[in-house]
């Protein structure tokens, strides 16, 4: 599952920031993958607890939100679902949201992907 990113013009795997209310990181996972995409979340399972990648990264400025370049941190989960139906996306960051085959999310995305793919159980 991918998203058009909004404010990046790209295509990303949904994912977001870490709110106050977040328990966990996985818990913040799941809640920027379903209010991303409307995927129902109790059709959302966690492959693993333990992340399939973990990257730093240089973020570009947004001006229109008052960010200057900064750096983040990405953690990703992998999850499985028995439903997958895409919702009503998060319009006010998504454009879009859909299931890609492997290898065109990979050349979309980057080798992520296939280590969220082939995580182990």
């Amino acid at each position: 599952m991918l998203i058009e990113h909004l404010a990046y013009d790209l295509t990303l795997q949904p994912g977001g920031h870490l709110e106050p209310t977040d328990t966990s990181l996985v818990e913040a996972a799941v809640r920027e993958l379903t209010e991303e995409t409307g995927m129902d979340p109790r059709q959302v399972s966690v492959v693993s607890p333990t992340p399939v990648y973990v990257e730093y990264g240089k973020v570009p400025a947004r001006p229109e939100k008052d960010e200057p370049e900064h750096y983040h941190l990405d953690i990703g989960y992998a999850f499985t679902t028995v439903r997958d139906d895409v919702g009503r996306i998060q319009e006010s960051e998504v454009t879009g949201a859909g299931w890609y085959p492997l290898e065109v999310a990979e050349r979309l995305v980057g080798h992520r992907i296939r280590r969220a793919v082939t995580a182990p159980a």
